[in-house]
């Protein structure tokens, strides 16, 4: 088993705590939090270690789970891989790219693994699904919550619209060309609201819309590519299959049949991928336990965390 130590103890952090706890591929040391109320309410109410600075945590465990704001992402990421420590960092990786650019070197330098926790690579319904999704050439993204002022630190588009550029980018497997976007300050300092168009190199193109300030949630994500339809709900966990194939020479009563203008018959037919119910979040944990100990690449690796975040500055940049 690993030893693990958390960093935050905020709402996520102490999800992160209680499902390492129960993780059979950790020990949970401890955590740190510098609110001081919170940590000793927090270690009063679990029973979890709470240590006086991030600095004896580190010095106690094998791997440092970040789950701080994201402006201290970068402070602490450093500090646990100079101490030669495996690092899993909350999205966004870090605050700017330059400070992603050196977390690269410094993981490289000092032969530790990181994982970024883009969750949504986890979610059930896109692992039931990523393996039919082929070469699309457009892509529609909604992600759409209610307000909440955790994350109104950074932009929607760090904040929310980071989970589907990563999305999209571990599926496109070609170079971004051209990113344009709007977005709009309704009750942050930073854009709320942000709709980006990204192009990619192979023709492919991402509408993407964001928003923090929605009277509903929604995590929705469509894909369109050659003779098939795939949706992808992941909020409700549900997918939806529609593909395309040659008609029957003699179709059924029931069967769905289109006729284009040339007289080309296509038959429309539904699947049904069974959706596996999980714990995302314990997933991601437990995924970069096995690469740290079967010495493997992360699913989510700090240079694919890294990518994301160059993609979203480019939308940010472009307001």
């Amino acid at each position: 088993m690993l030893n693990v130590g958390v960093l935050g103890a905020g709402h996520l952090g102490k999800i992160h705590l209680k499902l390492l706890q129960q993780s059979k591929k950790y020990n949970l040391v401890g955590f740190y939090d510098p609110m001081e109320e919170n940590a000793k309410k927090v270690a009063e109410e679990f029973g979890y270690k709470a240590f006086n600075n991030i600095s004896e945590l580190i010095k106690n465990v094998d791997v440092v789970d970040i789950v701080t704001p994201t402006l201290s992402h970068f402070d602490c990421a450093k500090e646990a891989i100079t101490a030669g420590k495996h690092i899993f960092v909350e999205k966004p990786i870090t605050k700017t790219i330059e400070q992603a650019d050196i977390l690269l070197e410094l993981i490289k330098k000092h032969k530790v693994k990181g994982q970024v926790g883009h969750v949504e690579r986890f979610n059930p319904a896109f692992t039931a699904v990523k393996n039919k999704i082929n070469s699309p050439m457009f892509i529609e993204g909604h992600r759409l919550a209610e307000f909440n002022p955790r994350g109104t630190d950074v932009p929607v588009v760090l904040d929310l619209m980071i989970h589907d550029i990563d999305i999209i980018l571990s599926i496109v497997n070609s170079k971004v060309t051209h990113v344009s976007a709007s977005g709009v300050s309704v009750i942050s300092d930073t854009p709320d609201i942000a709709n980006a168009r990204i192009e990619f190199e192979n023709g492919c193109v991402a509408n993407l819309t964001a928003s923090r300030i929605s009277l509903k949630n929604m995590r929705k994500t469509r894909f369109f590519q050659k003779d098939a339809y795939i949706a992808v709900d992941f909020f409700e966990k549900a997918t939806e299959v529609v593909r395309m194939k040659d008609a029957p020479e003699n179709p059924g009563d029931f069967d769905m049949i289109l006729q284009n203008a040339e007289g080309i018959k296509k038959q429309i037919y539904f699947e049904n991928p069974k959706v596996e119910a999980n714990n995302a979040i314990l997933d991601e944990l437990e995924t970069f336990a096995d690469a740290i100990n079967n010495n493997t690449t992360p699913i989510v690796s700090l240079k694919q965390g890294t990518e994301a975040l160059r993609v979203a500055h480019r939308i940010i940049n472009d307001f």
